[in-house]
């Protein structure tokens, strides 16, 4: 099984296989507009526009279940994310990445690469998984690594 086994919808509601991004790679990431570590979009736009043209797509999944820091519309959350930091990459819908209602996606990357001390669950927003060109789930970050320091990783796989 790998990553491209599983769809999202978009914040515009649109149907999106996994399998779109087959070849690239990807990192996936919980965000959230509210919360002390929103500013991580800058370094992940950042690196995603130093990287999409060599094949890194960046695929953010906003996550209301962490101190309810992601409480809009999936029009309040594009609006936020384009005005305040120029977000140009994929925005999915809001998901739930723990719990009953997890993501399907959520629940494989989280037994894909555990946590610390072989937990599964998110532990917050901004917690960060790189999947290879074919599909693996090669690293987990957490929440508090800067998307500047996963430049190493990510090239490595492009």
């Amino acid at each position: 099984m790998s990553v491209y086994e599983f769809s999202a919808k978009t914040l515009e509601g649109k149907d999106v296989s996994l399998a779109d991004y087959r070849g690239q790679v990807l990192l996936i990431v919980n965000t959230a507009s509210k919360c002390g570590l929103t500013p991580q979009y800058e370094g992940l736009e950042a690196l995603y526009k130093a990287h999409k043209d060599r094949g890194l797509t960046i695929l953010g999944f906003p996550c209301n279940q962490f101190g309810a820091q992601e409480p809009g519309t999936a029009e309040e959350i594009g609006s936020f994310c384009s005005l305040t930091y120029d977000v140009t990459f994929p925005m999915m819908a809001k998901i739930d990445v723990n719990g009953p209602s997890t993501h399907p996606l959520y629940a494989w990357l989280k037994k894909q690469q555990k946590g610390v001390l072989g937990t599964e669950g998110i532990k917050w927003n901004f917690t960060k998984f790189l999947i290879d060109r074919d599909g693996n789930v090669v690293e987990r970050f957490a929440p508090t690594t800067k998307p500047e320091d996963l430049q190493v990783a990510v090239e490595a796989l492009l």
